[in-house]
């Protein structure tokens, strides 16, 4: 909740977009660039994250199509019913969060 505060005070549009489990589920945040695109970034693995403390994301889409995104986290959901989604208005790309090199880099 906090980054959703955070990005909501910067003037960034920042919303939960699916709740999911509150002790166990992962978090997804997808971005909407308000040029039709979007990004998708998700935790990263956790041999990927060395020694890194708190969440870490990687980028798993850059600048899509909106649908690509979507279907994405649909596919994810019926995976893994638990996790969250944070949605975002961002024209730029810092989101303020750890991001490690993800399979689009």
């Amino acid at each position: 909740m906090a980054f959703v505060r955070r990005h909501n005070d910067m003037g960034n549009m920042c919303v939960v977009a699916r709740r999911g489990d509150p002790i166990a589920g992962q978090i997804f945040i997808e971005v909407d660039h308000l040029d039709g695109t979007r990004s998708l970034f998700t935790p990263a693995p956790i041999i990927s994250r060395g020694a890194a403390n708190g969440q870490v994301f990687q980028r798993r889409f850059s600048r899509v199509e909106p649908a690509k995104v979507r279907d994405r986290i649909e596919q994810e959901v019926s995976f893994d019913p638990d996790l969250w989604v944070l949605s975002i208005d961002l024209r730029g790309d810092d989101l303020g969060i750890d991001v490690i090199r993800g399979p689009d880099a």
